[in-house]
């Protein structure tokens, strides 16, 4: 490539960076197209984004290479603030309660949209389990695992490695498109309800592990088991 083209080349990449110019008008075109798409449920093809937002197809597969691609910019546009949100608190259960408050009301706003990208998620592994997927590019989802290790960030020094992954791991369980499903789909809760169950399961999740590391650490009884019946 010339000194010629590699400056054209880099003053695209800094346009399309700084959301001008024509590249990135086409690419904000195409996101708005598709999500539009995904809001009303459907889980899009890159052709039919491009049809639906009148982009030649190969110009489409210059910005968005697969599906996958284009649902993970989607999804990521959707997440919006949340990809980098921060606390200033140093209590955990403060943060991860923050992270729930800030969250999942966007979570819930473009619900349609999460999941329309779990349904592809989902088909994806039945495709990959059927041996029929090939050389499709995975739609790779794990946004909540940076989050909310960073929520409970303050007790790495208090918490086993095991027992920190742990926390995390449960704490995944109710955060994301999923507690809609079964909140608001199975149980039929209305959007209050469900972050309050959500917010008292995360505040107890972590209440519970600081108990059982302190227990552990002074030497008392395990914690009591829950009367679940």
């Amino acid at each position: 490539m010339d000194v010629s083209r590699q400056q054209a080349a880099s003053d695209d990449a800094e346009q399309m960076r700084a959301g001008k110019g024509a590249r990135a008008r086409t690419r904000r075109l195409m996101l708005e197209t598709a999500t539009r798409l995904m809001q009303s449920g459907v889980t899009p093809s890159v052709s039919e984004v491009a049809e639906a937002a009148e982009v030649s197809r190969a110009t489409a597969y210059r910005y968005f290479p697969s599906q996958a691609a284009l649902v993970q910019a989607v999804v990521d546009e959707g997440l919006g603030p949340i990809l980098t949100w921060k606390s200033n608190s140093k209590d955990p259960e403060q943060r991860v309660a923050e992270l729930f408050a800030s969250a999942m009301p966007r979570i819930e706003a473009f619900e349609a949209t999460f999941k329309a990208a779990l349904k592809l998620s989902l088909d994806q592994w039945a495709r990959r389990q059927a041996g029929t997927l090939g050389a499709e590019p995975a739609f790779k989802r794990g946004h909540r695992i940076d989050l909310l290790k960073d929520a409970i960030a303050p007790l790495k020094g208090q918490l086993k490695p095991r027992q920190f992954k742990r926390l995390a791991q449960a704490l995944s369980m109710m955060f994301g498109v999923e507690v809609l499903i079964v909140l608001k789909d199975m149980w039929g809760l209305d959007s209050r309800d469900m972050m309050a169950v959500a917010e008292w399961t995360a505040g107890a999740l972590v209440r519970a592990a600081v108990a059982e590391s302190g227990a552990k650490a002074t030497g008392g009884s395990a914690p009591a088991e829950i009367d679940m019946s």
